[in-house]
């Protein structure tokens, strides 16, 4: 196999941060190098350097940066533009400030394609990436897509040039199990078509799957890298064995159920237009539970979190929270307990004032006085990110913080919507455990939106299973994971990627 990556002595340095100090490794043609380890170890920026994107103030140097056979370390910007697509294609996790929001998707792939010359149609990329109508998909903006389908739009558009090489820095993280077996699917036939790819991800799982070797960074340098099966069988360095321990999420023990339901909705229906988004929804969440809401991309799922939240209307049913109506009430009436109520987005850096600090944007939900650093560190962040802005931390960082921001306040319900979806499997572990303590000692209700069907076995008391709209299954956890009635919550356990690993 011939190599079209060969690193060594990389390092990447942000003034006194220095992010990547001095790895080595390379990627052949037909094979998938994987990059694991936590929020901030360094996988991202090795990623973006690869293609020239490294960051302004970035001081990259290597003994050898051989890209395509060619030495890219005096590369300028006009030789990195003729790379980015035409022999690596990059795939980012945060595909709604990866794409243009002025552009339709359809445009957007279509200028790759004029690029890179190109005879396929946007239409047809989308396809092979598997959004559903690909034809009115191609129309529409990216605010307009869920989650998963903003996703798979910015795979189909590094896909445009049909490069050698493509590096995926999360690229499954907003995709529910049945569309992430088949991105994941793709994947694997242009690896075995004899194209590389160089995958970072937080999914162990996924990892095992696709990959044929792991490299694991750990603040900046690789500590260990070998064959995946063998790596992930029997791990030697210290923080590997971590991470392959926080992959096996345990059931967790249950405190006893507590009177009086948060939130109650019933027959909630939402249409925009012709199109039904919603359709006779009912949920309850009660006092100190947590409910888990699962479905694939584009069921419905984040827009019941809206109509519970009061970002929109209903079409139809009504919402009551604390035995109070909520829906179709004025927003003064609402006001006095808003604080009560928190949402934590999939799409963190989205959600924050880009002008506003971490210390800013943490204080401003927590009562006047109160100094924000306990409740960064309640969610595993130093009080030295306080005066950084959004875009200067790691997706996992911004997700923790729209977590303490959540917290701050003191809720009786948060809805979480994929809040762990950035998070490596060591923090993720960490968060859920802090979310199962506030609910243990608090009585703070969960409403927790996942596409991770691991994630909501372990946390989660009942759940609810979504598509095209509606409920088609519910019940306590351990009922529907052992016993699936419907054929789609069938199809969705079955897809579950799995890390098995000997002990």
């Amino acid at each position: 196999m011939s190599t079209l990556v060969d690193v060594e002595d990389l390092h990447v340095s942000f003034g006194a941060v220095h992010a990547v100090r001095g790895i080595s490794f390379t990627v052949a043609a037909g094979e998938c190098v994987a990059i694991v380890g936590e929020s901030g170890s360094g996988k991202s920026v090795t990623a973006r350097t690869l293609v020239g994107l490294a960051g302004p103030g970035s001081d990259v140097r290597a003994g050898r940066l051989e890209l395509g056979g060619h030495d890219a370390r005096r590369y300028g910007d006009r030789q990195w533009r003729a790379l980015r697509g035409g022999f690596a294609g990059l795939v980012l996790q945060d595909a709604l400030v990866s794409l243009d929001p002025l552009r339709r998707v359809g445009a957007e792939i279509g200028e790759a394609l004029r690029v890179h010359r190109r005879r396929e149609t946007p239409e047809e990329l989308l396809a092979e990436v598997h959004v559903p109508e690909p034809g009115r998909r191609a129309r529409q903006y990216p605010h307009q897509l869920s989650g998963g389908l903003r996703q798979r739009a910015l795979i189909a558009s590094a896909l445009a040039g049909r490069p050698p090489l493509l590096i995926a820095d999360e690229p499954t993280t907003a995709l529910d199990v049945t569309v992430q077996a088949q991105i994941l699917g793709l994947l694997a036939e242009r690896k075995e078509a004899g194209e590389a790819l160089l995958l970072i991800s937080h999914d162990l799982a996924v990892v095992a799957r696709l990959a044929d070797r792991v490299l694991v960074m750990n603040d900046g340098l690789i500590v260990e890298a070998g064959p995946t099966g063998e790596l992930l069988a029997g791990p030697g360095h210290p923080y590997t064995k971590t991470l392959v321990a926080a992959a096996s999420l345990q059931r967790r023990p249950r405190p006893a159920p507590r009177e009086g339901l948060v939130v109650d909705a019933t027959g909630l229906r939402k249409t925009y237009g012709r199109q039904t988004v919603v359709d006779d929804v009912g949920l309850t969440v009660g006092r100190g539970e947590i409910v888990g809401l699962v479905g694939e991309s584009g069921s419905g799922k984040t827009t019941v979190a809206q109509l519970l939240f009061g970002l929109t209307e209903p079409t139809g049913g009504t919402v009551r929270f604390e035995d109070r109506p909520w829906s179709g009430v004025p927003e003064r009436r609402r006001r006095p307990l808003r604080r009560r109520m928190q949402l934590i987005s999939q799409d963190p850096l989205s959600s924050f004032d880009p002008r506003w600090t971490v210390r800013t944007i943490v204080a401003e939900a927590l009562p006047r006085g109160e100094s924000p650093e306990p409740l960064l560190e309640r969610v595993g962040l130093d009080a030295g990110l306080l005066d950084r802005y959004p875009r200067q931390l790691s997706g996992g960082q911004r997700q923790r913080v729209a977590i303490a921001r959540a917290l701050a306040p003191r809720p009786s319900l948060i809805i979480c919507d994929e809040p762990v979806s950035a998070l490596d499997v060591s923090v993720q572990a960490q968060v859920l455990d802090l979310l199962a303590g506030i609910r243990r000692d608090d009585g703070t209700a969960l409403l927790f939106i996942s596409h991770d069907l691991g994630v909501i076995r372990h946390l989660a008391d009942r759940v609810l299973v979504m598509r095209g709209g509606r409920v088609v299954e519910h019940g306590p956890v351990e009922d529907v994971f052992a016993r699936p009635v419907h054929e789609y919550t069938r199809a969705l356990l079955a897809a579950v990627p799995t890390l098995e690993v000997s002990t």
